[in-house]
């Protein structure tokens, strides 16, 4: 009977991210995730608002997007660290750390809950959406601030991965690892990043994906802060130390982060087959465009829209300050 009433909502999301495979081989530029949860938002606010396909979109949106999380552990070792350096390891690390703070700087002041704040900070420092839904469960985000947030990421996303290949090379010429340090460490997803990348070069790509590849890597560390962040945050406001107990005692490191830790970890010790990799790696980008096109349809566009110019100045505020930070810790550290 549990199948039956997820079975709508989940074909419908497979529909579409199928759809959106086959549009973004037309249009590479702005890939299949972007799409995909364009294609769904546009769907679930016309034609497809059919209140039998909450369930499956929701099953879709919360448990695809985790095993995409742990699977992407297989896709990495810690040994890649080692291609970009000291150099480019400090690179990413005061990157992130300013767009962490910057993002809950700005959203504070433009006057958001903590929640989104943490959603926003995570999603652009770590790797957007797969961080999101790290994220939600740790800090016990509303169900609309994640869906929100995912596709104000995605957005901005587009709109930096269409913009930065065109800065890097008029910024930095043939300097390969400078374009890869400048795309890497500042688009959201994976799929952005190669996008973007590709429309330099090969070895943009290259570099591009291992400084995003040390990004991803920092998302147990990010997860564990943030968790513990909302846990303070509990006890501050509660005071009560069974609430405070129940939330740390369910969510304090999800099955599929610590799944990602375990693969991460059994790659970088055995280094397992190509082939693993590589299937894990689709997969991974199989759920997560269905997990996005159920976000899509999931997404109430009025209530979207109602933050908009909020939601606008907030992502542009994030975007201008990872691109700045980036331009200034690129000549400072890798010059």
């Amino acid at each position: 009977m549990k199948i039956k009433m997820i079975l709508p909502g989940l074909l419908t999301s497979i529909g579409i991210a199928v759809i959106s495979q086959l549009l973004a081989q037309r249009v590479p530029a702005l890939g299949a995730a972007t799409i995909a949860i364009l294609l769904g938002i546009l769907l679930g606010n016309t034609l497809l608002r059919q209140p039998q396909l909450a369930k499956g979109t929701k099953f879709a949106e919360s448990k695809l997007l985790e095993y995409s999380v742990m699977l992407l552990g297989a896709t990495m070792t810690v040994q890649t660290i080692g291609q970009i350096g000291v150099w480019g390891v400090g690179f990413i690390l005061i990157q992130m750390t300013v767009t962490i703070v910057g993002a809950m700087w700005i959203g504070q002041r433009l006057g958001f809950s903590q929640s989104m704040r943490l959603l926003m900070a995570g999603g652009n420092a770590v790797c957007g959406s797969s961080a999101i839904a790290s994220i939600a469960p740790v800090i016990e985000a509303d169900e609309d601030d994640k869906g929100t947030v995912i596709t104000l990421v995605n957005l901005m996303g587009t709109v930096l991965m269409l913009t930065l290949p065109w800065l890097g090379m008029s910024l930095f010429g043939s300097q390969t690892i400078l374009k890869g340090a400048l795309i890497g460490g500042t688009l959201q997803s994976v799929g952005q990043v190669v996008a973007a990348a590709s429309m330099v070069n090969q070895a943009t790509v290259q570099f591009a994906t291992i400084f995003k590849i040390m990004r991803i890597m920092m998302l147990v560390v990010v997860v564990l802060i943030f968790g513990r962040l909302h846990q303070r945050t509990l006890e501050n406001e509660l005071a009560e130390d069974a609430v405070v107990s129940g939330n740390g005692s369910g969510h304090w490191l999800p099955w599929y982060v610590a799944g990602f830790l375990i693969l991460c970890a059994l790659n970088s010790i055995f280094n397992l087959p190509v082939i693993i990799g590589a299937t894990a790696h689709t997969i991974s980008s199989w759920f997560e465009i269905i997990a996005l096109a159920a976000i899509g349809l999931r997404l109430n566009l009025v209530n979207f829209l109602k933050a908009g110019k909020r939601l606008a100045l907030y992502g542009l505020g994030v975007g201008t300050l990872q691109i700045v930070t980036a331009l200034i810790l690129i000549n400072l550290l890798l010059k």
